[in-house]
């Protein structure tokens, strides 16, 4: 039956109908006929039958008539224009006249039918509004990433190009190919380094990890400083990756053309001052002259000591170098010399030392291809040990021995085309080659430090870009009372403390705040930290918000928490959850730290008193649980937990006050003094006209 039309399943009803009349009309005549029955009757009772039959057909044709013409086609002709109306994006209005015997429904269709147009089209406009936004937000992020001076790529596991910028493609474009999506990053960069920090990162158990490297461009004649950590949000592959590079090739040449500079000052007045010497002691007579000379040549030698001390101490600052596992150093040295046809084992402690990986594994490379081509020797071990925080490499091999005069020539030759001299490499770590025997066989060995433990950079660095592009076009107000509400800053905080009684001695022990930027909460921008109240905390209080005297032991004092808040809240809109209790806990350090809290302040219990009326609860667990906003359970009663919670609820609750046409600061704030016997009023202090 789903399958006939309404139409005609209504005519089948009335056939039915028909039917079963005529089937009713049959048996009553056949009762009474054999109740009563003659055979002069039968006639009788044929002629009657066949015109009640008829009469019965006809009225049932004329009910059905009326019934498809005014009830049936009206219903499908509604049916049909709500569906044109909800798929065909038709506008116009039902014709009514179509539809005035089926009561209510048409103008219910009708009414139904216009809302669905208003609502695709506020929905069409507000597409298109943030697609546009989106659009003009998609062209600055554009232009900014363009016009970052770091190179910024984006690579998949398979080292293959997802994303990269204007700077990246002008300093990749050295290479004979062309810079294009889904290109292997290895067609523009030397592979080593990369391939080494992304194992690293792989094998790492922090994904938020940092791994620093340096790398070739091109035609390896410029040297880059690379930064990689693993990519998130990446549709499946774990093993993407974000690289940011940075040409150092020229601050390189300065500080080798600085040290160099340096050197040949300490090389040339030493021996200056060492003749100085030795003339004057060479002189027979002893004139107090000079034996002030000789003793301002003393001092002259002295300085010079203290001086190129100093150099050899800071002659690698300014240098890219990075925290290098001592294992990743030997694998770098072994695929680079299986390109050159030679073989190294190696033994590597578990260290990490702060080194420029690229510049020293060229430099053994080189040495040791050298050493090679002179002895003969194709097999080589490397040795990796701490020794008295420091970190000894050691290349042994079977064979002849080299000489020093031979070690020094090729410390003095370029380690690559258009890079600087092993030499310079040396000075700039601080150390030396030497030659030497190793458990009877020949060696060079060097020192590296300090010793360093690798850890993850992401501690201090935000995975996350911040910005909101309306803040460019958000009108300025010379009066915060006429202020549109998204229009302000909002800082949302919270103190956990020792007590309930500021004026008995009680203090912060924890302070968190979260900021509110044109009526959205900014996930990265929170203060939060732990406070040394300078006395004990209580077992009652630490029970409820956790901080305990360990964990504040070495926090800062009071008075720097309230100044670093007072920082971070200048200029915005104070809001808390019953604020005068908070408050206090500010308010009485103000002397101490020579600050006043001036902000305009907002207190969440008068908002939803304003919101809600004063007979219901304004607790925050009540508040958060009427709107929908989930605490966890770990969070509750933590400073930056409940900051969070109220930020939340306070984006509601403005929300609703905008329904209601309390749209500017003065408004709400006037509303708000109308329920001041709940919470009392703090913005007596604050410039609001």
């Amino acid at each position: 039956m789903t399958r006939i039309s309404l139409r005609g399943r209504i005519l089948l009803f009335f056939a039915a109908l028909a039917a079963g009349a005529m089937a009713a009309l049959a048996v009553g005549m056949w009762f009474g006929y054999h109740r009563e029955g003659s055979p002069d009757m039968l006639n009788a009772f044929m002629q009657s039958a066949i015109a009640a039959g008829f009469l019965i057909l006809a009225l049932v044709a004329w009910i059905w008539f009326l019934f498809d013409t005014h009830l049936a086609r009206p219903i499908d002709k509604v049916a049909s224009a709500m569906r044109a109306r909800a798929h065909a994006d038709v506008a116009h209005d039902f014709q009514a006249d179509d539809a005035r015997y089926l009561g209510d429904l048409a103008e219910a269709a009708s009414a139904t039918a216009a809302t669905i147009a208003q609502t695709r089209g506020a929905l069409a406009e507000q597409v298109q509004r943030e697609t546009t936004r989106l659009s003009s937000d998609k062209n600055k992020l554009e232009q900014l990433l363009a016009d970052v001076p770091p190179a910024v790529l984006l690579c998949t596991g398979r080292h293959h190009l997802v994303f990269y910028n204007g700077v990246a493609q002008q300093m990749l474009a050295g290479s004979q190919r062309p810079v294009c999506l889904d290109r292997n990053v290895f067609d523009y960069l030397s592979e080593g380094p990369i391939r080494d920090a992304h194992n690293r990162l792989l094998e790492g158990s922090d994904r938020d990890a940092v791994v620093e490297f340096i790398c070739l461009s091109p035609c390896g004649r410029r040297r880059l400083a690379g930064r990689m950590r693993l990519a998130s949000d990446n549709g499946g592959d774990q093993a993407a990756y974000v690289m940011t590079l940075r040409d150092v090739t020229t601050e390189v040449a300065a500080y080798a053309r600085r040290d160099a500079l340096l050197g040949d000052v300490f090389l040339q007045v030493r021996p200056v001052v060492s003749n100085l010497r030795n003339v004057l002691l060479s002189r027979e007579v002893d004139v107090r002259g000079e034996d002030a000379v000789s003793t301002q040549i003393q001092v002259l030698d002295a300085a010079l000591a203290e001086l190129e001390a100093r150099f050899e101490s800071c002659r690698s600052d300014g240098w890219p170098m990075a925290p290098t596992d001592a294992r990743e150093l030997a694998g770098q040295l072994r695929r680079e010399l299986e390109v050159r046809k030679l073989s190294l084992s190696s033994n590597a402690a578990e260290l990490a030392v702060r080194c420029n990986a690229f510049d020293i594994v060229s430099l053994l490379a080189h040495v040791v291809t050298r050493i090679g081509e002179q002895t003969g020797a194709a097999r080589f071990h490397l040795a990796i040990s701490e020794s008295a925080g420091a970190a000894d490499v050691t290349v042994t091999w079977e064979g002849r021995s080299v000489q020093p005069d031979n070690l020094a020539v090729w410390l003095s030759e370029p380690v690559f085309e258009g890079g600087v001299t092993c030499d310079t490499i040396l000075r700039a770590h601080g150390n030396e080659v030497l030659t030497g025997n190793t458990e009877g066989q020949p060696a060079i060995s060097m020192r590296l430090k300090p010793i360093e433990r690798l850890h993850p950079a992401s501690a201090d660095i935000s995975r996350h870009v911040v910005y909101d592009f309306d803040l460019l076009s958000r009108l300025h107000y010379d009066k915060l009372s006429e202020a549109q509400m998204d229009a302000l800053t909002y800082v949302v905080f919270d103190t956990e403390t020792t007590g309930l009684l500021p004026e008995q001695g009680d203090e912060i022990v924890q302070i968190a705040a979260v900021r509110i930027v044109n009526g959205k909460r900014v996930k990265n921008e929170v203060f939060d930290m732990l406070v040394n109240p300078g006395r004990p905390i209580p077992a009652s209080a630490s029970a409820i918000h956790g901080v305990t005297d360990a964990m504040v032991k070495d926090a800062i004092s009071v008075q720097e928490a309230v100044r670093q808040f007072h920082r971070f809240a200048e200029g915005a809109v104070l809001v808390a959850h019953n604020a005068p209790f908070d408050m206090e806990f500010l308010s009485r350090r103000e002397k101490d730290v020579g600050l006043r809290f001036v902000n305009p302040i907002l207190d969440t219990v008068l908002v939803s008193a304003t919101a809600f009326g004063q007979a219901e609860t304004h607790t925050l667990d009540a508040l958060a649980e009427r709107l929908g906003v989930v605490i966890a359970e770990e969070d509750r009663h933590t400073a930056l937990g409940d900051a969070i919670a109220t930020a939340d609820v306070f984006i509601k609750l403005k929300d609703m006050l905008a329904g209601r046409g309390l749209t500017r600061f003065g408004e709400v704030l006037t509303r708000l003094r109308s329920h001041q016997r709940l919470v009392r009023d703090l913005n007596d202090h604050a410039r609001v006209s």
